[in-house]
């Protein structure tokens, strides 16, 4: 006897199967909404809320701290104080300031010519040496 087998044609599958896409879009989803905020850096600077006005005489003299047009630091503690100093003995100058006195003000200047990333690179050193705050140094405005 003979037996005849039919052949069954399979038709191509026209959808997508969309289920595993979607699994690693929220994968993605979730790694990015955790990596997210370790990405972000910034320098914390607290801002004025009211027109600036001199600031009242304190008793603890402050840690002022310039930038020059060469991108040299300068401090206004420790010996040489007319000479530039490194980052890094900038950083413990600062930290042991901090240490000893620490509700020592830091006031930053900067020369109009240096670049905007200078001033953003000591303000991240002051970060790092504990300051709190630092206060701007600006020319009042000429009348």
């Amino acid at each position: 006897m003979f037996i005849m087998r039919q052949r069954i044609k399979k038709r191509p599958m026209s959808e997508i199967n969309v289920v595993p896409y979607i699994d690693v879009m929220l994968v993605l989803l979730i790694i990015f909404m955790v990596t997210a905020p370790l990405l972000s850096q910034g320098v914390k600077v607290d801002l004025p809320q009211a027109p600036s006005s001199p600031l009242p005489p304190n008793e603890k003299e402050p840690v002022i701290v310039n930038v020059d047009k060469n991108g040299n630091y300068f401090i206004n503690y420790g010996e040489d104080q007319d000479k530039p100093v490194a980052a890094e003995i900038l950083l413990n100058r600062v930290s042991a300031v901090l240490k000893y006195q620490p509700s020592t003000p830091v006031f930053l200047g900067g020369d109009t010519d240096v670049a905007y990333g200078e001033i953003v690179e000591v303000m991240t050193l002051l970060q790092k040496a504990g300051v709190p705050s630092i206060g701007m140094i600006t020319d009042p405005l000429e009348k």
